[in-house]
């Protein structure tokens, strides 16, 4: 199926984000990357701010939506784990460029669109908060916050950690999510 133009900005504009950093990226050369004059990317969105803040908010649009589905697929609250912390592994070894810019480029966002992605996480969060607190019920919701949080930055460190192949990566972070989220 092909990419729609707008996606293939997104997606383009992530890349470069994440190579040379917000600031040294200008419309033409997002344009010219996606083999477009820079003024046509124009017809799609407002500016390089509007696709920064759309990548974020889509990507975190789209973590709320997949952790509310494998959350209810899953009764078993270990099943829901393990598709969590799966849904979370593809997202990071898949998607490293949008890590890199959710990490490094969130003070160029503007101030509306840092509060919709800061809910969005939010809500991303609580659903995995939910879930380890119904398996290990010694923690109270800021401890449940602080283990799920420190789990995403192992799982986010990926775009600079994943030097073995994409399997290995894979077979190796889930345990270690899994024993991060559940020892105590």
């Amino acid at each position: 199926m092909p990419v729609s133009r707008r996606t293939q900005i997104l997606d383009t504009a992530a890349e470069l984000f994440a190579e040379r950093g917000f600031h040294g990226v200008s419309v033409h050369d997002i344009g010219a990357a996606c083999g477009i004059s820079g003024p046509a990317i124009y017809k799609h969105f407002s500016g390089k701010n509007a696709i920064l803040t759309e990548s974020l908010t889509a990507i975190s649009q789209r973590h709320v939506a997949e952790a509310q589905d494998r959350r209810a697929k899953h009764h078993d609250l270990g099943d829901a784990l393990d598709a969590l912390i799966a849904w979370h592994i593809d997202f990071a070894l898949e998607h490293p460029a949008l890590i890199v810019i959710q990490e490094r480029e969130w003070a160029n966002l503007d101030a509306p669109g840092r509060d919709t992605v800061r809910r969005l996480q939010l809500t991303y969060i609580d659903i995995w908060v939910d879930v380890v607190r119904g398996l290990r019920k010694d923690l109270d919701p800021a401890q449940a916050r602080a283990v799920v949080q420190a789990t995403f930055g192992l799982l986010n460190s990926t775009p600079h950690s994943a030097r073995i192949s994409e399997q290995a990566m894979r077979d190796l972070l889930g345990p270690m999510a899994r024993s991060a989220l559940l020892s105590g």
